[in-house]
């Protein structure tokens, strides 16, 4: 009997000892910093306009290659379940000549810069899978922009149209522990834009337009950490 009540003793010392353990939290929590660096392949899901040259229609077609960088998003928690993301990075394309321009080659270099702002909610902050959808607009600045090829003889010059559009997006974060996670993200981001040439060919044309739509698929996978 002494040793039966021994052990029940026992036993509730070490129900009351793990009382007081602090195990780990997942939760997300208003006022949380969530910063995610990620891997992401740019998938421009393009389509071009008219070619106009000295103001007349000549037909159409462009299209824009991926490209592959790394990327750095913090979100701000403002509840458990809404957060405000800002991502941050910047791409290289390479614009090429297709259907009635497929004889050009590559027609313009640029690297991108599209900061994009998104409202997120987050469906489990308290589970180890966390889940989210956003939306929110999308800033594209091109730069650094290239006439390459035959295009590109000297003086030849190429300028892309600033962009603003909507941006859409899907994800899932994966607790580590309580303050990593691995993160997996996809987003579709509306970028439309117009490339203004200016002697071309060896000035044999002064000016020349055309419109992209390049609206690209972004895929990630990353690491992120609260704060």
């Amino acid at each position: 009997m002494i040793m039966r009540k021994s052990l029940f003793a026992l036993a509730g010392l070490s129900v009351l000892s793990l009382s007081t353990i602090s195990l780990p939290v997942y939760a997300y929590e208003a006022g949380d910093w969530l910063v995610r660096g990620r891997i992401i392949n740019v998938n421009p899901n393009d389509d071009s306009g008219q070619l106009y040259i000295n103001g007349a229609a000549s037909g159409e077609g462009v299209s824009v290659n991926d490209d592959t960088v790394p990327e750095l998003d913090i979100t701000y928690m403002i509840t458990r379940h809404w957060g405000l993301e800002l991502i941050l990075g910047y791409s290289e394309h390479t614009v090429k000549g297709v259907k009635n321009w497929s004889n050009l080659g590559d027609v313009a270099d640029t690297k991108v810069l599209p900061p994009t702002l998104l409202l997120q909610y987050h469906f489990l902050p308290d589970s180890s899978i966390r889940p989210y959808i956003g939306a929110g607009i999308n800033y594209t600045y091109f730069f650094d922009e290239e006439v390459p090829g035959i295009l590109g003889t000297p003086g030849s010059k190429v300028k892309l149209d600033s962009s603003w559009g909507l941006a859409a997006q899907v994800g899932v974060d994966v607790a580590i522990n309580q303050d990593w996670f691995i993160n997996v993200d996809m987003k579709y981001i509306d970028i439309d834009t117009q490339a203004h040439y200016s002697n071309i060919l060896g000035g044999t044309i002064d000016k020349a337009t055309i419109n992209a739509d390049i609206d690209p698929f972004v895929f990630g996978i990353g690491i992120g950490r609260r704060f």
